[in-house]
């Protein structure tokens, strides 16, 4: 159901899209919640999601570690390759599809910003070079002791997990260069040998983006507080910021429009004013 938008809030909203000369979609974790996947603000939600870590009282810092791979590999890679084929399976909720209907319907140019490393906007048909990943993505490989700086795509792994030990079987993923452990090409904590250079790729695309497109409208979904990337680079535009989360909703001194509402819903009551 979309959020119900007071005279005032459509009004609002109709201005910023009516000087906007572009479209910056930015998106946290709370972006996926829609379309059923879990979320990892905290350690309850996490152990629910997987039992094993929970019982060995392993927090998502711990697990999303390269320090986790080296002790640990067959659970880091038990957790991460659960992931993978969940994000495989794992189709985007309508907000997606609405989103670039809207930006087409419009004739806006986007351009994506997102922590999140699912890889759900390219599922959805947004453009790959339109797309920035901050955090890296779960669909692409690194050798763990970076032996040199290779990144391959994940396409050709089949993850083959034992759920309830979240335990890798079979032969874990190796390097192709030195044969020792791989990785999956993300940001983690304590990480000072993730590769880069997928992300300055598409940060100098964006950069690019951003000199040719001088008055963007920004479209925040799902971006929390406690790792504040997505927020910090949204408010960069303020106020031509919509802020749509149903939580932390706060919105920062220069101003914008905040909806208290999950991602899709909320872009669903933006494509009416349009649209329908």
């Amino acid at each position: 159901m979309p959020f119900h938008l007071n005279p005032n809030q459509i009004e609002y909203i109709q201005r910023l899209f009516k000087h906007a000369d572009s479209l910056i979609i930015s998106a946290g974790a709370g972006m996926g919640v829609d379309s059923g996947l879990p979320d990892f603000r905290g350690n309850q939600g996490m152990w629910q999601a997987y039992p094993e870590l929970g019982k060995q009282r392993i927090d998502f810092t711990e697990i999303a570690n390269p320090a986790a791979f080296k002790h640990l590999p067959r659970l880091a890679w038990g957790f991460y390759g659960h992931r993978l084929d969940l994000y495989r399976r794992t189709m985007p909720h309508q907000g997606f599809h609405l989103l670039r209907q809207l930006a087409e319907a419009l004739e806006l140019p986007y351009f994506v910003f997102t922590s999140n490393v699912d890889g759900q906007f390219q599922k959805a048909g947004f453009d790959s070079k339109q797309i920035y990943e901050c955090h890296g993505s779960i669909h692409h490989l690194q050798c763990l002791a970076a032996c040199k700086q290779d990144i391959w795509s994940a396409d050709e792994l089949t993850p083959d997990i034992d759920h309830q030990d979240c335990q890798w079987l079979g032969q874990l993923p190796l390097c192709p260069n030195c044969r020792h452990l791989a990785r999956p090409n993300i940001l983690m904590f304590d990480d000072y040998a993730w590769l880069n250079q997928r992300q300055k790729q598409q940060m100098q695309r964006l950069d690019t983006f951003l000199k040719i497109h001088h008055q963007p409208l920004v479209i925040e979904m799902g971006a929390g507080t406690a790792i504040p990337t997505v927020r910090y680079f949204s408010e960069r535009f303020a106020p031509d910021l919509i802020r749509i989360n149903p939580r932390e909703f706060t919105l920062p001194a220069q101003g914008g429009i905040a909806l208290a509402t999950n991602a899709e819903s909320g872009i669903h009551s933006i494509y009416r004013i349009f649209i329908e």
